[in-house]
């Protein structure tokens, strides 16, 4: 950290003293340390800020939805498993810090139970791998997570949520022994789907495009996951540019997601309506294939949409709920530009199920 001076040495100790902090030398290397915002920079490097009183531990409701400890199933064809509590770089905008300060609580620990927690809900029928960051882990434990996901005749649908690809492509490029781990794995009718979190056209450098090549020669299934974050890609043009690169690349744009009301991360939350403006603005910008992309939040009642705002209103779609029946219900509020998140909206005028 030779580029920070003692003052701001300082401050990032106060901020470190709270909450995680992880970065290596390839993602340091991206930083412009010559402007105070950059955007990588506020990726990965603390902001004093993060110490102001905002936000919960746990914005989702998580806990809510855990079987048991590192086992979640909130929808009934999904169950997630929190696999591990590393990184290779701990995003300042993480909306689960809670799991580097508890990871017993939080990981999984029972891996026999949650296995067969699995194979007796036969409705599930995609498992999400994530943490943390599922591919930290060694390969020969992904291979032992992935052979007992494929033993469960059910489970058609395996996902790995990862930034390793962002913060250190050079692990997906060079080690053989996990590329060859993903390929045995995937079958004709039995995909793996890698969930990359790109979140500005920076981090896709060539070594970067290398390893997501690398990954789908080896036959996984890529799509993207960005949140909106102040600061790194609440700019119309720079969403743009990453949603196009990325479906240039063939990660294809999957969720924008509202960041989250995590403790410490008000300053990078834009609000509800002034990213949905952003959003469209990117996406009225780019191809069909870039803008199949859905601007959501991960609520504790399930995936909402945000599909559109006129002067007084703004419109929600229940994308995914966690009862089943509110699936697809359509939410109208009165306009709150101050609204960080749907608990904020508080003039309810009119919803609708559809199912």
């Amino acid at each position: 950290m030779e580029h920070l001076n003692g003052d701001q040495l300082a401050e990032l100790q106060k901020v470190v003293g709270k909450f995680a902090f992880r970065a290596n030398d390839y993602y340091l290397s991206l930083i412009d340390w010559n402007d105070p915002h950059d955007p990588i920079r506020r990726v990965v490097i603390p902001d004093v800020r993060e110490l102001d009183e905002w936000g919960r531990l746990d914005p989702s409701n998580e806990e809510s939805y855990l079987v048991m400890p590192g086992l979640q199933h909130k929808y009934d064809s999904v169950a997630l498993l929190l696999v591990t509590n590393m990184c290779d770089g701990v995003c300042r905008y993480c909306f689960r810090k809670r799991i580097f300060m508890d990871s017993r609580r939080e990981c999984l620990q029972d891996w026999a139970a949650a296995y067969a927690y699995i194979r007796e809900h036969h409705e599930i029928t995609n498992v999400l791998l994530t943490g943390g960051d599922p591919l930290m882990l060694p390969a020969s434990e992904i291979d032992e997570i992935l052979s007992k996901l494929r033993r469960i005749e059910h489970v058609q649908v395996i996902r790995l949520g990862t930034r390793v690809p962002t913060y250190n492509p050079y692990r997906v490029v060079t080690d053989k022994v996990l590329l060859e781990t993903i390929k045995r794995h995937i079958t004709n009718d039995k995909k793996i789907y890698v969930m990359t979190h790109f979140v500005h056209p920076r981090e896709l450098t060539d070594i970067a495009v290398e390893g997501l090549n690398v990954l789908q020669k080896a036959g996984a299934m890529l799509a993207n996951q960005t949140p909106l974050i102040r600061g790194v890609n609440d700019d119309p043009q720079v969403l743009a540019m990453l949603l196009d690169k990325l479906s240039f690349v063939g990660a294809i744009p999957y969720y924008i997601f509202q960041c989250r009301p995590a403790v410490g991360n008000k300053p990078y939350t834009v609000p509800v309506e002034e990213a949905y403006k952003i959003v469209e603005q990117a996406k009225a910008q780019v191809s069909g294939l870039a803008k199949r992309v859905r601007f959501t939040m991960s609520h504790g009642s399930g995936k909402i949409e945000i599909i559109g705002k006129t002067r007084d209103y703004v419109y929600f779609k229940q994308h995914r709920a966690s009862v089943n029946e509110d699936s697809c219900r359509f939410m109208v509020f009165k306009s709150n530009p101050k609204a960080y998140w749907l608990d904020d909206y508080d003039e309810f005028v009119e919803d609708y199920r559809i199912v």
